[in-house]
């Protein structure tokens, strides 16, 4: 057997040992190196595999450490955390809940509303979820809504922090695609290709994360018409009334504050994701203080969680670094080079195909797993067939966050069922989010036919 074909054989194997690793339980990060190195050793045996390659991984790994774009991820989980456990998230819930609350569905609108709000500010779709299901989840039960509706939509708007910027996915994506589309223009012997920033995907995510808003709200306003007691209005007490404007200014001027100095510095040009970022971090401390809850014990539980997160992110991508050299060398990626472009249908079947893999990734691998091992391989490709590398990222993300929703491995729904009553059943929960996935997959097909919803405001930026 020729030598080609066995390397192919042998990363295609690769590539199933590690899900198959991974749905037994072993950690994420081990298993992709270590899975990797084990192929590599069998190439080695079979003459197919130059260990000499590995040599590669040192240079890359300083390369990771030293990029300035990624040290935009830390800085925005501490944001986020430190707005959550400030309890400034929560006020902003609360608040919303008393000013919607006296229109049919209007919780259920409060909530859509302030998991946007969070999405910009925080991005951390765990805490989003947590924090909606403990303060929210209980007072639309206490409403009256159908558990199936309250928890579909907490889970929808927790996840939307996965697309709206300054979602950390995005800030990966974005750096992965700026060197894989350099690289695929200078092979296409365009030697002075356009930039492709962080800053483009952010800009590129703000319309498509506003539709899914959008759809989300026409979904419970349908609801509402159509089956008022699922969603039922809660007035508010008279005596609750009186401070409301004010308490509304105090809960949402600081945090909206916050949200246009990080993102209207970057859709502007004013500073860099990273630049912001910092700013982000500060202006969540600073709000943090005028409240009047920045103690020693929050901020060195936000230092633990921030550190805690990024650490598994990082050593998720050191380990995704192995698999991707040992696979392009037992030349898997010519395999799926081949296998996509000879794809009937060209450009739209290969983006349909990887789109579908992802999502079925998403079933069993986190967010970060699956853009650190897909994207390598597949992203080379589609940029060489002439896809737009910001369409690409902002598909990708919202296809994950579609898949952080779907039954029964949607890891929102497991935030969710970890901290709901436990009279609200599994099944509810499930049903409940079928709805937003249908609206997911809607706004992706919107996304398909109309790319200039993710490319008009780049370009005009």
């Amino acid at each position: 057997m020729e030598p080609i074909v066995i390397g192919e054989i042998l990363s295609g194997l690769m590539f199933f040992g590690i899900i198959g690793f991974l749905l037994l339980g072993f950690p994420v990060a081990f298993t992709l190196s270590g899975v990797s190195l084990l192929f590599g050793l069998v190439g080695m045996w079979l003459g197919v595999f130059d260990p000499s390659n590995l040599g590669s991984l040192p240079n890359r790994y300083i390369g990771y450490m030293t990029n300035e774009v990624l040290v935009a991820v830390p800085l925005f989980i501490f944001m986020g955390v430190m707005l959550e456990r400030s309890k400034i998230a929560e006020q902003l819930l609360m608040t919303m809940g008393k000013l919607f609350g006296n229109l049919r569905g209007g919780l259920g609108l409060s909530v859509i509303v302030v998991g946007a709000l969070l999405a910009a500010s925080t991005g951390v779709i765990g805490a989003t979820v947590v924090t909606m299901g403990l303060i929210s989840l209980p007072a639309m039960l206490r409403a009256g809504y159908d558990p199936k509706l309250a928890s579909g939509v907490i889970c929808a708007s927790g996840t939307l922090g996965q697309i709206i910027p300054p979602s950390t996915v995005l800030i990966f994506m974005g750096d992965m695609l700026s060197s894989i589309n350099a690289q695929v223009q200078m092979e296409k012997g365009n030697f002075a290709p356009s930039p492709v920033s962080v800053g483009d995907l952010f800009t590129g995510a703000m319309l498509p994360g506003l539709m899914l808003v959008l759809l989300y709200a026409a979904y419970v306003i349908f609801k509402a018409i159509t089956d008022p007691a699922s969603c039922p209005a809660t007035p508010v007490p008279a005596e609750e009334k009186k401070g409301l404007a004010r308490e509304v200014v105090f809960a949402l001027l600081p945090p909206l504050a916050l949200i246009l100095a990080v993102l209207g510095s970057i859709l502007g040009g004013i500073a860099t994701p990273t630049e912001a970022s910092s700013v982000g971090a500060v202006g969540a401390m600073v709000l943090a203080t005028l409240r009047g809850r920045l103690s020693y014990k929050i901020l060195r539980e936000t230092m633990i969680a921030t550190a805690t997160i990024t650490s598994m992110v990082f050593v998720i991508l050191f380990g995704a670094a192995v698999f991707s050299v040992v696979f392009r060398m037992l030349g898997g990626e010519a395999l799926v080079h081949e296998f996509l472009t000879n794809l009937p249908g060209g450009q739209l079947m290969a983006l349909v195909l990887v789109m579908a893999i992802m999502f079925l990734l998403g079933f069993i691998l986190d967010t970060f797993e699956i853009i650190f091992i897909v994207l390598p391989i597949t992203a080379p490709i589609l940029l060489a067939m002439d896809v737009d590398p910001v369409w690409l990222g902002v598909l990708v993300g919202v296809n994950l966050q579609t898949s952080f929703l779907t039954p029964p491995f949607g890891f929102a729904l497991f935030y969710l069922r970890g901290v709901a009553p436990a009279s609200m059943s599994t099944a509810a929960i499930y049903k409940g989010a079928i709805p937003f996935v249908l609206l997911q997959i809607l706004g992706m097909a919107i996304l398909f036919l109309v790319p200039e919803i993710v490319t008009w405001l780049p370009k005009i930026l």
